[in-house]
C-alpha cells in the first residue's frame, strides 16, 4: 500500500508544538519532512522538560516522529545557499516563527515565490491581521483570546484553560488541512499559495458552540445551563458552566464508587431525551416517566440539579466501568473519566495504533500518540524522531545532489555544524 502523501516534500522550519504537530501529521501520511534546525541547539524542546539527562525530551520526540533533521546555520553564506536549494526542491515550507521573522531572514513570500512558483508557504501565527497581529502567542494565551478560557470552569470561579492543547496542537491540525487543500488546488492550478492559520482563529473554531450560545442569549436565558434551574440571572456574555453539556442534551460529571480516594472515579452522563425512560428505571424513579415535571425535556430543565443528584446516587454504587456496562445496554450516552495512566495501559488503544510504543537510540522505548486519522488504503507507521542533524549528509547528497567534495566543503565552512553520525540500527 502506498502512503497518502508519498512524493510530497516538506521544508519544516517549525519548532515547539503548533508547527511540529502539523508537519508530524503530514509525515505520518508519508510526506518527506525535512526539519531544519540550528547547529548545536536544534528545536528548543529537545532540552525542555528533560526527564533523562542529555537525551531528547519527550516533548520533542512526541512531536517529531517520521522526520529527517538537517542542521543549517542560516547566517552562514553556504548555509543560505543550501536553504535556497531546499526551497527549490520542496513542495511546502512550514514555519511558526514570530511575526516578521521569516522576512528578516531573507525569505519573504515574494522571494520564495520567485525561487519556486509552485511552493506552498504555510504559517502559524498567534493572531490574524488586527490590533494584536504582532504579538507573540503561546498555548494558554490562544485559549484566552479564542474564547475558551472565558467559558471554561465554574460560574463563580476564575476563567480556566483546558488541559487539551487546543491552541498549539489544534492550530497545527487546522494548518495541516490547509496545506493538503493547497496541494490539491495546485494539482489543477499549477501554482503555490500562502496558507495562514492564526491560533486565536483555531481556538474559536473549536469553541463555536459558545459563539452559538452568545447569540441565543440575546433571545432569553440558556435553559440547559445549570444556573437557569437555580434561578440565577444571566449576564450579557456566555457564562462558565462547569461540566454542563455543550449541546442541547444536559450532561454532568458524576461521582462513582471509590471517588473518595480515586480522583478519576467519575463518569460523564447525558440525559438524552430518547433514553429518558430507561434512565428512570435504572435509577429507581419510574414515576418520572409520566410526571409532568419530568416527562419532557423542557419541563426537566428547571430540575436538572435534582435529577443529576438522584442519578449520582445511583452511579456512586458502581465503579465507572460497571456503570458503563449497565448504561451501554440501553444506549445511554456516557463515558468514563480516564486518567493518563489508564489510557497508557489501554490495550484497545494500542491495538488501533492510537497509542504506540517507539524505540529510540538514546532514550529506549517510550509511549507516544499515534496518528488519530486512519486511512484504509494508506496505513500510517510511526517511526522515531531524528537526532539533531542526523540526516544532514543524507539530505545534502540525496535531495540536493551535492557531490562528496561539495559536502566536505559545506561541512568545513561550518554551515551545518557538527554532523551526527549514527551507527546502523
Amino acid at each position: 500500500m502506498s502512503k497518502a502523501l508519498e512524493g510530497v516534500r516538506i521544508l519544516d522550519f517549525t519548532h515547539v508544538q503548533s508547527g511540529p504537530t502539523c508537519t508530524q501529521l503530514l509525515a505520518w501520511f508519508g510526506a518527506d519532512v525535512i526539519k531544519v534546525e540550528r547547529p548545536g541547539a536544534g528545536d528548543a524542546t529537545r532540552q525542555q522538560l528533560q526527564d533523562i539527562p542529555d537525551v531528547d525530551s519527550l516533548y520533542f520526540t512526541m512531536l517529531n516522529h517520521n522526520k529527517r533533521s538537517i542542521t543549517i546555520d542560516t547566517k552562514n553564506p553556504k548555509g543560505k545557499e543550501v536553504l535556497w536549494r531546499l526551497v527549490k526542491e520542496c513542495d511546502v515550507l512550514v514555519e511558526n516563527f514570530a511575526p516578521g521573522a521569516l522576512d528578516r531572514m531573507g525569505f519573504s513570500w515574494e522571494k520564495l515565490q520567485e525561487a519556486n512558483p509552485k511552493l506552498i508557504v504555510a504559517s502559524v501565527k498567534g493572531f490574524g491581521p488586527g490590533r494584536y497581529q504582532d504579538c507573540k502567542v503561546y498555548e494558554n494565551v490562544a485559549q484566552c483570546a479564542g474564547g475558551s478560557a472565558s467559558t471554561t470552569g465554574f460560574r463563580d470561579d476564575i476563567p480556566m484553560v483546558t488541559g487539551a492543547q487546543i491552541g498549539d496542537s489544534g492550530t497545527g491540525l487546522h494548518l495541516a488541512l490547509g496545506i493538503v487543500t493547497a496541494l490539491y488546488h495546485r494539482t489543477h492550478s499549477g501554482v503555490g499559495q500562502r496558507v495562514d492559520c492564526a491560533m486565536q482563529d483555531s481556538v474559536l473554531n473549536l469553541c463555536r458552540v459558545k459563539l452559538r450560545d452568545q447569540q441565543r442569549l440575546a433571545h432569553g436565558p440558556l435553559r440547559e445551563y445549570s444556573q437557569f434551574g437555580e434561578d440565577i440571572p444571566f449576564g450579557d456574555a456566555v457564562p462558565r458552566a462547569g461540566n454542563d453539556s455543550g449541546g442541547g442534551q444536559p450532561g454532568r460529571i458524576l461521582k462513582c464508587k471509590g471517588w473518595e480516594h480515586d480522583p478519576n472515579a467519575y463518569i460523564y452522563f447525558i440525559t438524552q431525551a430518547a433514553v429518558w425512560e430507561p434512565i428512570c428505571d435504572i435509577i429507581g424513579e419510574p414515576g418520572w416517566k409520566t410526571d409532568p415535571l419530568y416527562s419532557s425535556p423542557k419541563t426537566r430543565l428547571p430540575h436538572l440539579n435534582e435529577i443529576f443528584t438522584r442519578i449520582e446516587a445511583w452511579t456512586m454504587k458502581h465503579d465507572k466501568f460497571e456503570a458503563m456496562d449497565i448504561l451501554n445496554k440501553y444506549d445511554i450516552p456516557c463515558g468514563p473519566i480516564l486518567s493518563m495512566k489508564e489510557i497508557a495501559e489501554d490495550d484497545s488503544l494500542r491495538a488501533t495504533g492510537t497509542v504506540v510504543e517507539v524505540d529510540h537510540p538514546t532514550r529506549g522505548k517510550y509511549l507516544t500518540v499515534g496518528n488519530p486519522i486512519k486511512l484504509s488504503a494508506s496505513p500510517a507507521e510511526v517511526t522515531r524522531s531524528p537526532l539533531l542533524g542526523e540526516h544532514t549528509e543524507e539530505i545534502l547528497r540525496e535531495v540536493l545532489g551535492y557531490r562528496d567534495n561539495e559536502i566536505a566543503e559545506i561541512e568545513g565552512s561550518g554551515a551545518v555544524g557538527r554532523v551526527t553520525k549514527l551507527a546502523a540500527e
